[in-house]
């Protein structure tokens, strides 16, 4: 079963495109199908959207609101409501090294969530405990998939006390006088980067939005689409450490934001990463006989403190690469 999605526009000069369908949709109440789908899923695209996932409607709906409602206080009142300490509330800015995106957001450690309500701190910690599950599930399903073992070699990542995950609440206001970013719709000024293309440096991110489109993924070939928007599902990104987990098995997804001029967006993210002093290298039970690893080991703070000193859009992962001599001097 696929959703069909809207072709924007390309990424690079020279794209040939390919044969892209939709976005993989995958039902988790099938899990004999679902491994298998799973993992065609990443290896193609690197993305892919869960139904009859099991969390609770009511708890997705009810974070929202009062989501909604802390976004519609005044520039102070949120600043107070949840001060960036480092993390927080913030708006504009995306990380040290001057990337601006078009929105405001409450980032928060998804085991810490200092807020003034204690309704949306509730409701958000309740929120991370069922989308953790729903992570270690999937990450379960595709090591199954990938006919690897133990089942729990990916998700033990996530149930392990010391996960370092994120959890994060991104606003978009409507309206073109915010965001004096490029035109990447058809029109001039249809539409607008609210957040630069990037890939996530995590394991894997699962996001959900409101009904408002926006969000877009960036084919393997460079061609831009939109995904669709569906409040009842959620979006499952590759992220960087699970493409180098897989030795370039699967593919870290490409991703950004445009806005819209007449809705405001809101969308929900878990970014699950392992614990600090976690090794990441290539899977031995996934290497065939002869093949090299594609990256040098590393730990998740090492290439954490990595996201910190590049840009947005950078390749990260081209400093871990084997044989690359440019890490130092990149960093520096």
């Amino acid at each position: 079963m696929v959703m069909i999605s809207h072709v924007v526009k390309s990424c690079t000069t020279n794209s040939n495109k390919n044969h892209f369908t939709g976005i993989p949709v995958i039902d988790l109440s099938c899990p004999q199908d679902a491994k298998n789908l799973i993992v065609n899923a990443c290896q193609d695209y690197g993305f892919f959207k869960v139904i009859n996932h099991g969390v609770p409607p009511w708890l997705v709906a009810e974070l929202e609101n009062e989501a909604i409602g802390f976004f519609n206080m005044s520039p102070s009142e949120k600043n107070k409501y949840c001060p960036p300490n480092p993390l927080g509330y913030g708006s504009n800015k995306i990380g040290p090294n001057g990337d601006i995106g078009w929105l405001e957001y409450l980032l928060l450690a998804s085991n810490n969530f200092p807020t003034n309500s204690k309704i949306l701190s509730w409701l958000a910690t309740k929120y991370v405990e069922e989308v953790r599950k729903l992570g270690c599930e999937i990450l379960e399903l595709m090591a199954e998939g990938l006919k690897i073992e133990p089942r729990s070699v990916l998700s033990r990542m996530l149930s392990d006390e010391k996960a370092d995950t994120v959890f994060r609440l991104n606003h978009y206001p409507p309206g073109l006088d915010v965001d004096p970013g490029p035109d990447v719709g058809p029109g001039p000024g249809r539409n607008r980067v609210r957040f630069g293309e990037h890939t996530d440096p995590h394991l894997i991110s699962i996001g959900r939005s409101n009904t408002t489109s926006g969000f877009q993924i960036c084919l393997a070939d460079g061609t831009w689409v939109a995904v669709p928007p569906d409040d009842t599902s959620f979006f499952v990104n590759v992220d960087d450490l699970l493409q180098v987990m897989t030795n370039g098995r699967f593919r870290s997804v490409k991703h950004r934001v445009v806005g819209d001029r007449l809705k405001s967006r809101v969308s929900m993210i878990y970014f699950g990463g392992p614990p600090l002093m976690e090794k990441i290298s290539p899977l031995d039970s996934l290497m065939e006989p002869g093949e090299e690893s594609l990256y040098d080991e590393f730990t998740w703070f090492e290439y954490k403190s990595c996201t910190y000193k590049t840009r947005l859009s950078d390749d990260r992962l081209s400093l871990f690469h084997k044989h690359s001599h440019n890490r130092e001097s990149q960093l520096i």
